[in-house]
């Protein structure tokens, strides 16, 4: 087993461990999501060719996180690639290199994607949604996860039964909680309305992606959780990347932007977007971060949302990351600067 930081907990800033909603739970304030980077060798931002060198940076970026505060560890039955790949190595991980430790750890993941043939392979159906958690606790090779969620509403199943069945995931104890994502705002109260008329188990979080150029969450979303007393943990807060210092000089070759697939296109990265992206790197400066940093920071401004979700491809990310929790404090002229570059 490995030998982990002893003062990893004192190392991490005030206030790291945030409330989720209502709940009991507390979640790090920068969660790790196990996505691109996890999956198949040569599938990764690096491009590791072999199995050793793929497993071994994926080891090395979740020992940087655990060791930095980071307990959370968020997946889903699709990521990979290929599908299930991702909950496969991060398994393998955890119990070679995690087990003592598992107590620690939350430990999450989703279905609602397609992962086989056939009409019973997606969506929120209970068939679909149990047993999709029971292959990815066998790909964990977890007993339960800490946070089991419907990764996207399903418009043609019947939200009693989507909820009846993150209710079993609990009573049944392969999940603790369980939580949506990507549902709209009238989605999300509909969902947890069924809850409560059915007495489900209500769930504690909501992931949807959010950003400063990603805001459709904004106010509706974000008052319906509020009011509810649900966090949020927010996906994708750099943007797939743009939103650090990548794109300052436009479109290297080995971006996100530059590969055939992905929701990155490089038609996204336009001359005029570069540019807006250099001036809020001119605010971070002035405010003593990176542009990443400030973006992290601007996400968890916000009082309601428990955790912002970054992807990383090697261990370095994660540690510069994190210090993004140091100053989440926005003065007011910052937050109007930056809105006006947004506009822009």
């Amino acid at each position: 087993m490995p030998e982990f930081a002893s003062d990893r907990y004192d190392r991490v800033p005030e206030g790291w461990f945030r409330r989720c909603g209502k709940s009991g739970l507390k979640l790090p304030a920068i969660s790790i999501g196990c996505w691109h980077n996890f999956g198949d060798p040569g599938t990764d931002a690096a491009r590791h060719a072999n199995e050793h060198s793929m497993h071994e940076n994926a080891r090395a970026m979740l020992f940087a996180a655990f060791d930095h505060g980071i307990t959370h560890f968020d997946l889903a039955n699709n990521y990979g690639p290929e599908p299930g790949a991702a909950e496969a190595r991060v398994g393998r991980i955890l119990h070679e290199d995690f087990k003592s430790h598992r107590d620690e750890l939350i430990v999450s993941s989703k279905a609602g994607y397609l992962m086989w043939p056939g009409p019973y392979g997606e969506w929120g159906s209970r068939k679909y949604l149990l047993a999709s958690l029971d292959q990815s606790l066998k790909r964990l090779q977890l007993d339960y996860v800490d946070i089991f969620y419907s990764h996207r509403f399903d418009p043609e199943t019947p939200l009693e039964e989507t909820m009846f069945a993150l209710d079993t995931a609990v009573r049944s104890g392969r999940a603790l909680y369980v939580g949506i994502s990507s549902y709209n705002a009238e989605q999300t109260r509909r969902a947890l309305d069924v809850c409560t008329e059915n007495g489900f188990v209500m769930p504690i979080i909501h992931q949807p992606s959010y950003s400063m150029l990603n805001r459709w969450i904004e106010p509706n979303l974000l008052d319906v959780a509020g009011e509810k007393g649900v966090g949020v943990i927010a996906f994708c807060p750099l943007s797939q990347g743009l939103l650090t210092n990548k794109y300052l000089n436009g479109i290297p070759e080995d971006s996100r932007a530059k590969q055939p697939s992905g929701f990155l296109q490089e038609s996204a990265v336009t001359p005029e977007r570069v540019a807006n992206l250099n001036r809020l790197n001119e605010i971070a400066q002035g405010r003593g971060q990176s542009l990443a940093q400030m973006a992290l920071a601007w996400v968890l401004r916000d009082p309601r949302v428990t955790s912002a979700l970054i992807g990383a491809s090697r261990p370095e990310q994660i540690v510069e990351n994190v210090k993004a929790a140091e100053r989440i404090e926005f003065a007011n002229d910052e937050l109007i600067a930056i809105d006006e570059v947004l506009a822009g």
